[in-house]
């Protein structure tokens, strides 16, 4: 008897670039080599219309995009038009798409699970309305799921103490690691450290942060800058204003040429703001790289024990930049904490745990 088909609704999919676009993706790989999968997503990255990708069907609406958030009112019609039966899994970290899921939910009398990446901050001239969209819409739409994957246990309390979600409706369930990423641990190269940033270029990841640190730094140091997003041009012009001749802007990059620049780094750093579980954190540390990252949420729970974390400030960041670059037993013993901790989290153990959740809520 086959097992019922997957929806999995995303505000954004790839080839749009994020660490939620990637879990997706990865789940939905996963997935299809058992049961049929859907992707129902915007058209934002992409083109509208339905595809094929990777034996997955992928749904993309018609879109435009408000302030850092998608609005594609043919989720909604979409929803409605799904098989009966199919299971609906929400990936959650903006506005307007969940609202569409719940409103669909209630008319077709439908349980779904939502996975909660990460409560995002107010920014932009529309910003101020997020804090009452999270009381009034969005913690309405968690209540409403018949479940709540987070990524760590310090969410789970979060969305119990703030959303007032149930803790028996809450399951725990870690980001994952693709194969290729795994790579032995290695000496460092020869001449200044080579230092590895991926990650979308925008304020939650605060690239600038690390870049006014670069400035501050007493030991060579070439800092290697993979990903896109909205504040490439101003990063570009910040890096020139500070005289950071070392920092090379590569772009986006995807699979073997992702991994390639993992394997040439030395050190890995995450400047963040805040972070669900941070994926290119999780990636650097299967490529057996030292991780350097701020003490904020979500790179806490990862890698307390594990990286080097600092205070959110460019003097801090630069000091342990420094120690990194010259202490070479700090170097190596952080390299090796980083590997053996990654071993803990593949998507196939991902997978199985996500459809632990589906039977336990959803079946």
């Amino acid at each position: 008897m086959s097992l019922a088909p997957v929806i999995q609704i995303t505000p954004y999919y790839p080839p749009h670039l994020g660490g939620m676009e990637k879990v997706v993706g990865e789940l939905a790989l996963r997935q299809r080599a058992v049961r049929p999968v859907t992707v129902l997503t915007t058209a934002i990255g992409g083109r509208a219309g339905r595809t094929v990708e990777d034996g997955v069907v992928v749904s993309r609406q018609r879109a435009v995009e408000v302030a850092h958030t998608a609005v594609a009112p043919g989720i909604l019609t979409a929803l409605l038009r799904t098989p009966r039966g199919a299971m609906w899994h929400l990936h959650a970290a903006h506005a307007v798409v969940p609202e569409q899921v719940a409103l669909a939910a209630l008319i077709r009398r439908q349980r779904f699970v939502v996975h909660f990446h990460l409560d995002v901050d107010s920014s932009g001239r529309l910003g101020w309305l997020l804090p009452r969209y999270k009381q009034l819409v969005f913690g309405a739409v968690l209540r409403a799921a018949a479940g709540v994957i987070v990524l760590t246990e310090a969410q789970a309390r979060f969305v119990e103490s703030t959303y007032r979600v149930p803790a028996t409706r809450t399951f725990v369930v870690p980001n994952g690691v693709a194969d290729e990423y795994f790579l032995p641990v290695r000496p460092r190269s020869v001449g200044p450290l080579r230092l590895l940033f991926v990650g979308r270029l925008s304020q939650q990841k605060n690239v600038a942060r690390l870049l006014h640190a670069l400035a501050k730094v007493q030991f060579p140091i070439v800092l290697d800058v993979v990903g896109d997003g909205e504040l490439r041009s101003e990063l570009n012009d910040l890096a020139r204003r500070l005289g950071l001749t070392g920092v090379t802007f590569h772009g986006r990059c995807d699979g073997t040429e992702l991994a390639a620049r993992y394997r040439a780094a030395d050190a890995f750093v995450l400047p963040s703001n805040k972070e669900g579980m941070p994926l290119a954190a999780l990636e650097a540390m299967a490529a057996g790289l030292p991780v350097v990252a701020t003490r904020v949420p979500g790179n806490e729970e990862l890698l307390a024990g594990v990286g080097l974390l600092v205070e959110p400030e460019p003097a801090a960041l630069a000091d342990a930049l420094d120690l990194v670059a010259t202490d070479e037993d700090l170097r190596s013993r952080l390299a090796a904490d980083s590997a053996k901790t990654a071993r803990h989290y593949t998507w196939a153990v991902v997978a199985e745990q996500v459809a632990h959740v589906y039977r336990e809520v959803l079946s």
